[in-house]
């Protein structure tokens, strides 16, 4: 064993630590919870830690994923999980700690939740209009690319679509995770232009959980 997989939650202030912050937090914690990291070689050497889906700032989740490499080839996990938690701000909590069994390339769906606010309330009819916007055979938005911005279809990247009317919009979604991968604004951009009235004036999102291509949760 050499290398551990941390399940984690990323909620309430912590939510708009940076990427980059976020690595620091947790190098920073496993050095206090005393797990022997595994380091590079060379003038700078740096903790082998990497993140599966690097979260957006202002986004939470309770199923981040990180892996980390150790020096010890057989290691107790038991209670690591509380001792890593033991040593994060407020916001930050390691869930599980485990050998894993498969890439991070395995990673195909992403669940999302999401709240959609209108500054004067939702439309009678907004539970319908986005059903049936999502429910589409074709849904081109723009997104940024390596090559700039491109015009792609997104339909075949979201299933198992439910909004519900309250207050506000609530909604669940499940979208790809990778090759495409979309982001809650990706999909809310869908609602720009003909849906603008669709569009809301906030939107809120968190991650659910995560799963392979066959919809099993990815471990």
């Amino acid at each position: 064993m050499n290398k551990l997989r941390l399940r984690y939650s990323k909620t309430q202030r912590a939510k708009y630590i940076s990427h980059l912050d976020l690595m620091s937090t947790m190098q920073r914690a496993l050095l206090r919870a005393e797990i022997p990291l595994q380091y590079s070689q060379g003038f700078n050497p740096h903790p082998y830690l990497s993140v599966a889906l690097p979260l957006p700032v202002g986004l939470d989740s309770t199923c981040e994923l990180m892996d980390i490499r150790v020096t010890e080839e057989t290691l107790d996990l038991t209670g690591i999980a509380q001792k890593i938690t033991a040593c994060l701000p407020d916001g930050l909590e390691v869930t599980d700690c485990y050998i894993p069994a498969v890439k991070f390339t395995e990673i195909a769906w992403i669940e999302i939740h999401g709240t959609l606010i209108f500054d004067s309330g939702p439309p009678a009819d907004a539970v319908a209009g986005l059903r049936g916007r999502y429910a589409q055979k074709s849904i081109l938005i723009s997104k940024k690319t390596k090559r700039g911005m491109s015009d792609i279809d997104i339909a075949q990247h979201i299933k198992d679509v439910e909004f519900l009317h309250g207050s506000n919009i609530t909604l669940s979604a499940k979208i790809s995770a990778q090759n495409p991968t979309l982001s809650p604004d990706n999909f809310i951009s869908a609602l720009k232009g003909e849906y603008d009235e669709l569009f809301p004036d906030y939107a809120f999102f968190s991650r659910k959980e995560i799963f392979d291509s066959n919809m099993t949760v990815f471990k």
